[in-house]
Parts: C-alpha cells; structure tokens; sequence
C-alpha cells in the first residue's frame, strides 16, 4: 500500500522557532484567521516556481510581524507601512531577486498609502500581496481604512459611519487605473474554490516578478474571527455573504502577457560612484585595531541615561564609534522625550566582537546613570554582576542592590572644574572605560584628539578624561 504523505513546503522554515517551548510546527495565528491559509499559498508558490533562495520577504508591523520565523527565505523587517519602501530598496539592490511585500489593510491602506502608491506608480519590481480583512487585527481591532459601512469595531462601537469618516477604501481599483502595474487581481481565501483561485493569482504575481516584468498587486480578503467577535465558521462566511459584495473578487488589470521584462532603472549607481561624484574621500582609520582585544572582546550591553542636554546620547554613539573604530560590532539607539532640554533621554549601546542580534538593551550588563530617575528606572533590569556608574554630583541615593558592583564618580562636579560642565558625558565614559577596561584608554584619547576640529577643545576634553581616569583609579576599588 502507498504511504502517500503531505510535507510543508520547502518555502517554509522545518521549524518555527518563535517562541521557546511552544509547538515548532504552528504558526501565531488565531483560529479562522487567514494569514496560515495565505501563507501555506505563498511557500508552495515559492517552491513550485523555484524561486525560494532568491525570494526576499518584507513584513511590516501588524499581525504579520513574525514572517520571518516562517519563510525559508531572504527577510526584512520593515517599520509600519513603509514595506514597499523597504522591498523597492531590496529589488533595486538586488536584481534578478524577487521580493515580496506582505500587508495588511492598516498598514498598507492607512499609514503605508503614500508608500504604495508611488511604488505601484513608479513599476517596482514588488510582488504585493495586501491581506484584507477590515480591521486593525494585532493592536485591538480598531476601524481600518478598508471597515466596512456599519460595522462594529473598538473605535467605531456604533459601526462605521461613512457620512463621518468615508466609506471603505477600495484599494486594488485605485492601483489598477495606474500605468505601471502588471496585474492586479482581488482573491479570498474564504472556501475551497476561492482559496484555489487565490493560489493561481499568488503564483501568478510570482511568475511576473520572476520574468521581471514589474508591480503586481493581489489583494487578498481575509477572516479575523478575534477582531470581528465571530466564529471562524461564521468568519469565513461573511466574507463570501457580505464583504465580497462591497469588494468583488476579479481580475482588475493583467498585462502580463503583453509586458516586457522591465529594465534596470538608470538612477541606481554603486556606492563607488556615490563617493566619486561626491568627492568624499577615504575615511581613514584613526585607531590601530588589536587583534588580542577583538578576539578577547566580552559582549557589553549598555544602557546610558540623563536629563536631555548632559550629553547621554553623544555619550553612546562615542562609545560606539570607538568600537567600530577597533574593529568591534557596535549598535547605538536614542529614546528621549519630545523636550530638547530638561527631558529624560536615554540609549542603548552594544558592543561586542561578534554579530549583534538586536540594538536593544532590555537587561544592561552596564548602566550609567547620570540623574536620580535613570536609577530608579533601570537599576532593576541590570544583569547579576553587572556594573553600575552613578553620577554622584546630582544622584542623591545609592544603589540598593547587592548582586551588582556600583561606582560612584561626580561626574557633574569634575566636569565643572575642569571648566567645561557640558563634559560630564565624558566623565562618564572614562569612569566606565577606566573601571572595567574593555578599551584602552588611550584609544579614547586618541579619537578625541582626531576627531575634534578645534585643539583646544580636544585638549579640554582630554585632560577632562585623565581627570575622571584618576578619580576612578584613587576612590573606586
């Protein structure tokens, strides 16, 4: 007897490893929603045409957001609604790819509208496929820009009252009365005839980009049992009862037959002919790296923290421009409130030897805490072991907990008397480089020196840094 079995795609991961402990073989998904059925579609395209390894997906924010724990393929990331941004870039970097923007309707018809319009306009060679099912599924179910008239959501309790906000937008037939688009066609996934049509527009788009042809567009109407307060059962009949009479499924526009492949845009030019006709010249290292450090390099984790105006964000990106600087990884991120000064302001800084998987420093192994809120706030989250640099000038406690090695250098005051109160942000990288020795001081030292345009203030700040250097080496053991 045959053993007949059904595999997953090879356009999917073997495992989904989002989440330890959870089932490898699921995705996120709710019950009924059609994100799985969508997805299961578009790895089989990938594989059927064979075009898995040159396959660039882009997610953007939304319900979306984790595709890159499920497509064995090339993944982007990209904010909310700017993934046909984000994939114009990939296909333009990349020629011969083919790259796929995966949205939602929140994403793509609201915050992502001018970001879809002038990608489709422009041709890009883009396969977008636009998940439809009238709400803002992963924040709350709250009205999207596609919420059908009279229903009910989170923010339109009453139902969508068009008079007040407009009636749904119909976006395939906006990008089918555009010049550029190959093909354009709405689908859904709501039964077995509708999800075999689905299948063939998915491949088709594919098929297009694959012949480099240009911008495909499949608009895909989806269940969200969860945002609709429905069962999935009843889900996917209100797309083939209600939804499809306000958004027809059919084909709006498909030119594939009679279109060329599209050439390479004459606008992109390599990075060396940006630098040529700029004039800039070659960035010249100022640092000697060290193999020794680089190999020896422990991973640091930095969180800085201040008012707004002592310097905190200046402080992390010297800090990481002196690691790339010696040949280390390093990622610099801000956060700061909406004043210039007086606000709260903080960054996270790595610094490692190896790839650094996110700039995001959630459990610091080091926390520089320049006022009294940066210690209340993060003192909790630093690593066991961990070191902590308080500014004793301003700070008026110590730090509470036992399983973490505190310092405490005034850097305000040192800064004040060396003349140059702006400086406390360099007190605080001595201290740390000082302290811990993960870089030499003398490399500080020497990117002050080359990188500061004016000697004197170079100078200032150099004997600023012995001076924190000193009071480290005399008062914090």
């Amino acid at each position: 007897m045959a053993n007949n079995t059904i595999e997953k795609s090879t356009g999917f991961f073997d495992t989904f490893d989002r989440k330890p402990g959870a089932d490898k073989q699921v995705t996120h998904y709710c019950p009924g929603c059609g994100h799985g059925r969508i997805h299961k579609l578009i790895a089989e395209a990938m594989q059927d045409l064979g075009i898995t390894e040159k396959t660039i997906f882009v997610s953007p924010v939304g319900c979306s957001v984790f595709g890159y724990y499920y497509f064995n393929c090339g993944n982007i990331q990209s904010a909310h609604g700017r993934a046909p941004a984000i994939a114009t870039a990939a296909t333009r970097s990349n020629p011969g790819s083919v790259v796929i923007s995966y949205q939602g309707d929140g994403d793509l018809a609201a915050i992502g509208t001018a970001e879809i319009i002038h990608a489709a306009n422009r041709g890009e060679k883009i396969a977008v496929f636009f998940v439809n099912n009238q709400i803002y599924g992963m924040t709350g179910g709250q009205m999207a820009p596609t919420t059908l008239e009279g229903q009910k959501t989170s923010t339109s309790p009453m139902g969508r009252d068009i008079s007040d906000v407009g009636a749904p937008i119909r976006v395939s037939e906006i990008i089918s009365t555009l010049d550029a688009p190959v093909y354009v066609e709405r689908v859904a996934v709501s039964d077995t005839k509708n999800i075999m049509k689905a299948k063939r527009a998915i491949q088709k788009a594919l098929t297009i980009q694959k012949e480099g042809k240009g911008f495909t567009f499949v608009e895909i109407l989806s269940a969200c049992p969860i945002g609709w307060k429905m069962k999935p059962v009843d889900a996917v009949k209100r797309i083939n009862e209600v939804v499809e009479k306000y958004f027809p499924v059919k084909v709006f526009k498909d030119e594939s037959t009679t279109r060329a492949p599209k050439a390479t845009p004459t606008g992109i030019v390599s990075a060396e002919d940006v630098i040529s006709v700029l004039g800039v010249k070659e960035n010249k290292s100022i640092l000697t790296p060290s193999a020794d450090l680089i190999k020896n390099f422990k991973t640091q984790k930095i969180r800085i923290s201040g008012f707004g105006g002592q310097g905190v964000l200046l402080a992390g990106t010297t800090l990481g421009y002196l690691a790339m600087e010696l040949d280390l990884k390093s990622t610099w991120i801000p956060s700061y409130g909406p004043e210039m000064r007086g606000g709260t302001a903080n960054c996270h800084v790595v610094l490692s030897n190896k790839l650094i998987g996110s700039p995001v420093v959630e459990d610091p192994n080091v926390l520089i805490a320049m006022n009294t809120p940066s210690l209340d706030q993060f003192e909790k989250q630093v690593q066991k072991n961990g070191l902590v640099i308080v500014n004793s000038s301003i700070v008026d406690r110590k730090v509470t907990r036992t399983d973490v090695k505190a310092i405490y250098v005034p850097m305000t005051e040192i800064a004040e008397k060396m003349g140059v109160r702006q400086a406390a942000n360099m007190v605080a990288i001595a201290a740390y480089l000082e302290y811990s020795k993960v870089i030499p001081m003398e490399d500080l030292i020497k990117l002050v020196r080359g990188n500061f345009k004016k000697k004197e203030l170079a100078e200032q700040n150099i004997a600023i840094i012995n001076k924190a250097a000193e009071y480290v080496r005399d008062n914090c053991k």
